[in-house]
């Protein structure tokens, strides 16, 4: 009886987690087109970038109309997640999509995950509402949603797949929806393949034994990722705070942005800090003259281009922003470049997001083995120093990461006492499920 009802279960998840997987895979392998396309257009033609502020007045007079329903971004996901109150628009997969494609054709340094999360939150969602499940099947799907975007996008899995549990509970993992985010993941990703998309190659770094000296070293580079992190994560938020207090419009928000992206793009000298800046991601594993201030100024670029209002994500910025860092810190500290580069990318991402795990395994799964254990040890432990804060507010937490008691309910981490907090609309009421089907 067991088994019987078990091979059930097992069924449903692969038919429902299957079609979650291959709406995300097909979605994401037309973003990942349309960006190569953007990318390779403003790459030969930068004079395009001077009209940023005009195509942020442009996008922002969209999202001011149609985008109110959808402005929360993945906050929106995962707020639906746990409360369930309202469906995730399905309008909000095509106008990420479409902003973020302009965001980077125009030079905003942005980058990709939050597209794909939105876009499988959003069209897992749909599939949930038209098949009518039941409510704990629908917050199952959604996760597969988040999952199937992030493993497909990336072109890890596996990652994806912890992704999708880690990062809507802070500290917990949600277990129950293994099985349909594992299977999301891993069908989105072969879907994506098979439609030609090739994810970039980054250099495999050399084998590092561990030892007392070399996990010392290591907790230094930790304290350097966490501190950079903070400064990303309140940056941001902050910056995000002041612009809509003092330009309430969005339009002209997104204008102001574009300008101010513009100036710091001629003040660099370089079309390095602009889009997704992925060669730079390479360089960062082996050139030990890489410049030191490239993470800085890539982190300016991306706060004020997210920060007024431009559509994209944090992964790729942040993956740029700790390679950079982790060439730096490995030459300061006596480590091997393509590492520290290595780690750093995915330990300032795992600390910035609360997903230590999730980037762990997706740092095995872009550059191999030889990263472990040196990336699990960064991560967590620059997980731990950036505190009570992350770059997604609306991420639960159930027990404050230096321990102490479970809090009363599962809280937002927008609503912590002395945490940044992110305006959100009102909820609606909650309306319930039509049938109890699974």
């Amino acid at each position: 009886m067991n088994f019987s009802r078990s091979a059930r279960s097992l069924a449903q998840w692969l038919l429902l987690g299957g079609l979650v997987g291959v709406v995300c895979g097909a979605a994401s392998a037309l973003f990942l087109f349309l960006l190569d396309e953007a990318t390779a257009f403003r790459e030969r033609h930068p004079a395009i970038v001077y009209t940023l502020p005009v195509a942020g007045l442009v996008i922002g007079a969209l999202y001011a109309k149609w985008g109110q329903p959808i402005r929360g971004g993945n906050n929106l996901v995962i707020d639906t997640v746990h409360e369930g109150d309202r469906q995730v628009p399905l309008r909000m997969a095509p106008m990420v999509l479409v902003g973020t494609v302009l965001t980077h054709l125009f030079g905003g340094s942005a980058g990709r995950e939050g597209t794909a999360v939105q876009m499988g939150g959003s069209l897992a969602d749909a599939i949930a509402h038209r098949l009518r499940v039941s409510a704990d099947t629908r917050r199952e799907l959604l996760a597969a949603g988040i999952a199937g975007g992030f493993g497909s996008v990336f072109g890890t899995p596996i990652a994806g797949t912890v992704f999708g549990l880690e990062v809507v509970v802070v500290g917990r993992m949600g277990y129950e929806a293994l099985v349909p985010a594992l299977v999301a993941s891993v069908v989105g990703d072969l879907v994506t393949r098979s439609l030609g998309i090739v994810h970039t190659v980054y250099p495999t770094p050399g084998a590092l034994g561990l030892s007392g000296w070399v996990l010392a070293k290591w907790l230094v580079f930790a304290v350097g990722v966490a501190a950079v992190a903070v400064v990303f994560v309140e940056g941001t938020h902050r910056l995000k705070r002041l612009l809509e207090g003092r330009v309430p419009w969005l339009p002209v928000r997104m204008a102001v942005g574009g300008l101010a992206v513009v100036g710091l793009w001629k003040l660099a000298g370089t079309d390095a800090y602009l889009g997704l800046g992925v060669p730079t991601i390479v360089r960062a594993f082996v050139d030990p003259a890489l410049p030191e201030s490239a993470f800085a100024w890539k982190l300016l670029f991306t706060a004020v281009t997210l920060g007024a209002g431009f559509l994209g994500g944090e992964v790729t910025p942040l993956f740029f922003i700790g390679a950079a860092l982790g060439n730096v810190l490995a030459r300061l500290l006596g480590l091997p470049v393509d590492l520290g580069a290595a780690v750093g990318m995915a330990a300032l991402f795992a600390a910035a997001a609360n997903t230590p795990l999730a980037l762990s395994i997706m740092a095995v799964e872009l550059v191999g083995a030889s990263v472990l254990p040196h990336v699990a040890i960064v991560a967590t432990v620059a997980y731990l120093l950036t505190g009570q804060r992350g770059i997604y507010p609306a991420q639960r937490i159930a027990r404050l990461k230096h321990g102490g008691p479970l809090l009363a309910r599962l809280m937002p981490l927008r609503e912590l006492p002395g945490e940044p907090s992110t305006p959100r609309e009102p909820p609606k009421p909650r309306v319930p499920p039509e049938s109890s089907k699974h």
